[in-house]
């Protein structure tokens, strides 16, 4: 038996699972309920404190699991912990980080269109890092995307007067978010090829709280506001189990499955829910043009699974008589 030269590594046509992209939609929508919960908080919580509380519980929720799947952590291979680095400081800590402060200084639908720009980021993280080349074909769909992501956050407003006055530190912090959430679609992807889903969705939280608690610490913001109520508590547990743990967790299942340019277009299910629930639960108001940009912003979803997205894969060796 002898063994041919392996061939070269391809670059072969990928389509995403109409399943992954799904379960990644429906992880994004339940981070609708954020700004519900999140925007509440901010008016009396430091933006520190509520991150690091609402990690507590994250941490608290995932350590059985994680115990459970000790071993398997151990066999973790060091460029995967690497991933699970950037997942866990970029996205789960300081991401969530700037994303609760620029609450505290602007338009919460500033700070929600700008998360948008994660594909932007994603894309190009993914090329460099995945080896994911999108298609042409890709570019209207990107386009239609963002077009209806800036209706549904803006309505007919015009640039000049939607990023005007005292929006500024909010459109800075909310763009730093979206680059550590968008790095982080891309670092998740990486570290999936190592572990459960669950398993990276734990590491991510439980990774992220050392880190929270000493910036808290030099704040001098570790303990909770004297005026916490038990109201506040409660949207801090909703806040973690609903858009922190159920959310990532089904949006690492879909991710395992779909390319990560992808699953960043799908992750603008978030904006759309969001409207919709802050209408109901803060009484927003929702205008008929940001009712088209949601309408519009689902049927692209809805065929993003038809893209194809080039994937380099391991060369393929065969063997011959």
């Amino acid at each position: 038996m002898t063994t041919a030269p392996a061939t070269r590594a391809r670059i072969l046509p990928g389509v995403a699972p109409i399943a992954g992209v799904a379960l990644v939609a429906a992880g994004a929508a339940m981070w609708g309920s954020d700004g519900a919960l999140r925007a509440p908080l901010v008016s009396h919580w430091s933006p520190w404190t509520i991150v690091v509380y609402e990690h507590i519980i994250l941490t608290a929720l995932v350590l059985p699991r994680l115990l459970r799947s000790a071993r398997a952590i151990m066999r973790i291979p060091r460029r995967a912990w690497l991933a699970v680095i950037g997942v866990g400081w970029g996205g789960s800590a300081l991401a969530t980080l700037a994303f609760t402060f620029a609450f505290q200084y602007g338009n919460p639908d500033v700070v929600i269109l700008l998360q948008k720009t994660q594909p932007l980021w994603a894309l190009g993280i993914a090329a460099l890092s995945l080896g994911e080349r999108p298609r042409t074909r890709l570019l209207p769909v990107a386009l239609v995307a963002l077009a209806a992501t800036y209706l549904l956050s803006f309505g007919a407003l015009g640039l000049a007067s939607a990023f005007a006055g005292a929006e500024g530190k909010a459109a800075v912090l909310a763009l730093v978010a979206a680059a550590l959430w968008g790095s982080a679609t891309v670092f998740g992807r990486s570290a999936l090829a190592h572990m459960e889903p669950d398993v990276l969705t734990g590491l991510r939280f439980a990774s992220a709280l050392p880190l929270l608690g000493v910036i808290a610490a030099t704040q001098d913001a570790l303990a909770p506001p004297t005026a916490a109520t038990t109201t506040d508590w409660v949207r801090l547990v909703l806040l973690a189990v609903i858009s922190g743990l159920v959310g990532m967790m089904l949006y690492y299942r879909g991710l395992r499955r779909t390319p990560a340019s992808i699953a960043t277009f799908a992750e603008l299910a978030f904006p759309a829910s969001a409207l919709v629930i802050n209408y109901f639960v803060l009484g927003a108001t929702v205008s008929a043009v940001q009712l088209l940009g949601f309408a519009i912003l689902w049927a692209t979803i809805a065929v993003l699974h038809w893209v194809p997205v080039a994937v380099v894969r391991a060369p393929e060796a065969s063997e011959a008589a």
